[in-house]
């Protein structure tokens, strides 16, 4: 489990089918074990190897499909995050690290001292984003501002803008998404229940 609060940076050093590998700064590697969860843009994977300042996981075709890593490439920013510890301070919401979809950014846009970005989405992950409920993008907790059919909108703070890869976004680009998972459960127990 993860909180979405993004606390480090890494770049891809190697990237294949089967295989990447991250470079970042020494202290977040030393806290990571072979077996160990880390987020990588969200996604929840296993380190299989490290370095002093890089460390690599196994990446299997499901998460390749389902993520944006088929279109990083080496030098590519990603957002990192060590999994919550019982006694980290939970200022974001659950996060997994179990990518639901890609959304691609339509438009960026000003706005005061933030920035809004407008992703669009596959219909079908709609009914699971709504007005001013939790979203993660590439493992960032973020507050919807506007929830549609095959759209939704997000502010980011400057902060946040400087401390993740969302400084590099552009227009076109692809990031990972994961709903509120509660959002999920409910559908299901409903469904399941309430017929």
């Amino acid at each position: 489990m993860f909180t979405g609060i993004i606390n480090n940076l890494g770049k891809i050093a190697e990237i294949s089918e089967t295989k990447l590998t991250v470079a970042t700064d020494a202290d977040f590697v030393d806290e990571l074990d072979a077996g160990a969860s880390v987020a990588i843009d969200g996604i929840c994977l296993t380190v299989v190897d490290r370095d002093k300042n890089s460390f690599a996981v196994d990446v299997m075709p499901e998460t390749v499909n389902r993520t944006n890593l088929k279109y990083l490439k080496k030098n590519d920013p990603v957002n990192l995050e060590m999994p919550a510890m019982p006694e980290s301070f939970l200022a974001g919401h659950i996060v997994l690290g179990h990518v639901d979809a890609i959304a691609r950014l339509e438009s960026m846009a000003d706005d005061g001292n933030s920035r809004t970005l407008n992703f669009s989405i596959p219909e079908t992950l709609s009914k699971y984003i709504v007005e001013k409920g939790s979203i993660a993008i590439n493992g960032v907790s973020l507050t919807v501002i506007e929830a549609g059919d095959n759209h939704f909108t997000v502010g980011i703070i400057p902060h946040t803008w400087a401390a993740t890869m969302f400084h590099t976004f552009k227009t076109g680009d692809f990031a990972n998404i994961e709903v509120d998972v509660l959002a999920k459960y409910v559908e299901r127990l409903s469904k399941k229940y309430i017929s």
